[in-house]
């Protein structure tokens, strides 16, 4: 007969020790279902998506510091900026908002080499896909790479100039810009009205053609949506209406932007998983934030500063909050779908870079003073600007890529 000892426990200790078994088994159940934004401490509270990059450096969690070199280019080097965005020809009097460099905690973002970058695209193409925010990024790259080339306009999709592209012959590079601000098949029940509060039919389970039709055989595409989601609309799946935002019809379900949202991404996302000759590596450039201050859009909104803000002084919420946790959710499905069929997808997480810097738009300095325009733009980023380091961010994933 095997004796066991006897091990005699105080109340305390049973106490403790039940206690700390109990807590211990409790976060093992449900550390799955914790958000990994509120785990990761690091990041500020709302970033959920802790980058494959961060194994090296992550590249999208920094600070701004102040860096007194020239920018790129301006708006006489470069003719591809639109008037809306060309802050310093509409006579922005500060120049302090080009002369900050986006610093990475544990690394340096080295600077843009536009050589560097038409070598690693040569021979190849790439298409943004979404709103004017897409093509602001796009034009940001095209001045960018006019230090080494311009290039030349090529037959467009469409007659539309919101569909063109661009051929850098000596690189055999093309680049290519699609116009589909909700990602999926949209409608315009009144192409006259007014355009803040029209009500637009939005067939969330068909992508737009205008990109999806041509997209089969570019090598990277980068996709993103936004504000054009707080309008009204209506949303149809298999050809009937589910619901709405902001239509106030009583007789169809209200549904919220967050759904509509959600479903566009995940029908873009599986267009491009089901394109039988697409091979490319698709970037989700994240939700660029706006900064009206001062009232809302339309009701007096401004952004006057001239300098970035602190690290947490201002931050993503509300509205703003849950589209890019949305849009993230939807990445990471996409991702683990990508790699059953062999296909990368990739964050180009700009958020919370652009989240702190409240004085990269043109305010009111995107047409001339006597035009009579009331409303501030706090959306759009001035070129050049802030948002060019989007494309520093975006050149160090193309060498990570190659590597």
């Amino acid at each position: 007969m095997i004796h066991v000892p006897e091990f005699h426990l105080g109340k305390n200790f049973l106490d403790n020790g039940m206690t700390k078994l109990l807590i211990t088994l409790v976060l093992i159940i449900l550390a799955p279902m914790i958000p990994l934004y509120i785990l990761n401490i690091s990041s500020p509270i709302w970033l959920p998506y802790k980058s494959s990059e961060s194994r090296k450096c992550d590249i999208f969690r920094g600070t701004w510091i102040s860096y007194q070199n020239m920018p790129y280019y301006n708006n006489a080097t470069c003719r591809e900026i639109f008037d809306q965005q060309n802050c310093m020809k509409f006579g922005r009097p500060d120049t302090d908002f080009m002369k900050w460099k986006w610093k990475p905690d544990k690394c340096e973002l080295p600077r843009f080499d536009a050589e560097q970058f038409l070598e690693l695209v040569r021979g190849k193409s790439m298409a943004f896909v979404g709103d004017s925010l897409g093509r602001n990024q796009m034009q940001s790259l095209q001045c960018l790479l006019a230090r080494v080339v311009y290039p030349e306009d090529i037959i467009s999709y469409t007659e539309d100039k919101r569909f063109k592209r661009w051929f850098y012959v000596n690189y055999n590079f093309t680049l290519a810009s699609s116009w589909a601000p909700h990602l999926v098949r949209t409608i315009d029940t009144d192409p006259n009205g007014p355009t803040n509060n029209r009500i637009l039919n939005l067939y969330l389970d068909e992508a737009d053609d205008a990109w999806a039709a041509q997209i089969e055989t570019y090598d990277y595409v980068i996709i993103s949506a936004g504000r054009w989601f707080y309008g009204p609309q209506v949303f149809y799946e298999n050809g009937k209406v589910v619901g709405c935002h902001r239509c106030l019809k009583n007789t169809i379900k209200n549904l919220t932007m967050f759904y509509g949202y959600r479903k566009a991404f995940r029908t873009s996302f599986k267009t491009l998983l089901s394109l039988a000759s697409f091979s490319g590596v698709t970037f989700l450039r994240t939700l660029s934030p706006a900064h009206f201050e001062n009232g809302e859009w339309n009701k007096g909104g401004n952004c006057v500063r001239t300098q970035p803000v602190s690290n947490g002084e201002m931050k993503l919420e509300g509205g703003d909050l849950e589209l890019y946790l949305t849009q993230v959710k939807e990445f990471r499905r996409a991702k683990r779908e990508g790699k059953r069929r062999g296909l990368d997808f990739r964050l180009l997480d700009i958020s919370a870079a652009m989240v702190v810097r409240p004085d990269g738009h043109p305010n009111h300095y995107g047409h001339w003073p006597h035009e009579n325009v009331t409303i501030a733009d706090c959306v759009h980023w001035c070129l050049p600007g802030p948002i060019d380091t989007w494309n520093e961010l975006l050149l160090q994933m193309l060498k990570r890529e190659r590597h």
